[in-house]
């Protein structure tokens, strides 16, 4: 489909990715038509932010990681991924979600962000615990917009499929996750992207890991994954 790379079976390697869980829905329908034109492979392992820098840190062997651009940069800092210039794979937003059919908050700007939160019964967003980026965040924006106090009795932090399952039955009123895993969940309804003034990007960023024996494939699939084709799908997955 994009035929940014060339390969054959004689110089086919085999990649092991380790990726911030957000690009899930862009790399799943991008790696088919990488390994079809590389003749490489790749074997991917997802997981939140916070979560892949451990996993990585306690020895989950790994040839690329693609993650938030300062855990990435703290690995380049202490050595474990390969220093260059930086690339940008993709960044992303916060967003609403809402059970389906259900009536869709006002959050068209930080005065009714604020308005919202405070008339709702109950929100959820990734547990900050877990190292998500998205609950991280909306923990420091709610402390910021003064309202941490009043939110914190109907705030009900989830972990993976819980944080979407919790919003689909009712039982919580409104979800906040990066937009691009948002729109992957079918069982739920996109309410919107926070405010410009008070949104936060996560800019996901390659490293290849030092000592890699597969760095040249994994320089390949950065490129493919950089190449204008490529960040069409990024789009249409919801990033920016």
């Amino acid at each position: 489909m994009f035929g940014i790379t060339d390969g054959s079976p004689a110089s086919a390697a085999e990649i092991k990715l380790l990726s911030a869980v957000a690009l899930h829905p862009a790399i799943a329908v991008l790696l088919p038509d990488f390994e079809k034109s590389s003749g490489h492979t790749v074997t991917v392992a997802y997981g939140n932010a916070g979560a892949i820098l451990d996993r990585f840190k306690q020895g989950e062997a790994a040839d690329l990681m693609i993650n938030a651009a300062p855990l990435k940069d703290q690995l380049r800092a202490q050595g474990k991924v390969v220093a260059g210039d930086p690339i940008i794979i993709a960044k992303v937003g916060v967003g609403a979600f809402v059970r389906k059919g259900a009536a869709k908050p006002d959050i068209s700007s930080p005065d009714a962000f604020k308005r919202s939160m405070l008339a709702a019964k109950s929100i959820t967003y990734p547990d900050p615990a877990g190292g998500g980026a998205s609950g991280i965040y909306m923990v420091s924006l709610l402390e910021r917009l003064g309202i941490a106090g009043e939110m914190k009795p109907k705030t009900r932090p989830a972990p993976g499929a819980v944080l979407y399952s919790s919003v689909a039955s009712g039982e919580v009123e409104i979800g906040f996750n990066q937009i691009s895993e948002v729109l992957a969940q079918p069982s739920v309804e996109f309410a919107g992207a926070l405010p410009s003034a008070i949104q936060n990007y996560t800019e996901f960023v390659p490293g290849i890991v030092t000592g890699s024996s597969q760095a040249d494939a994994g320089r390949a699939l950065v490129t493919f994954l950089s190449a204008p084709a490529a960040q069409i799908v990024f789009k249409a997955k919801g990033f920016d």
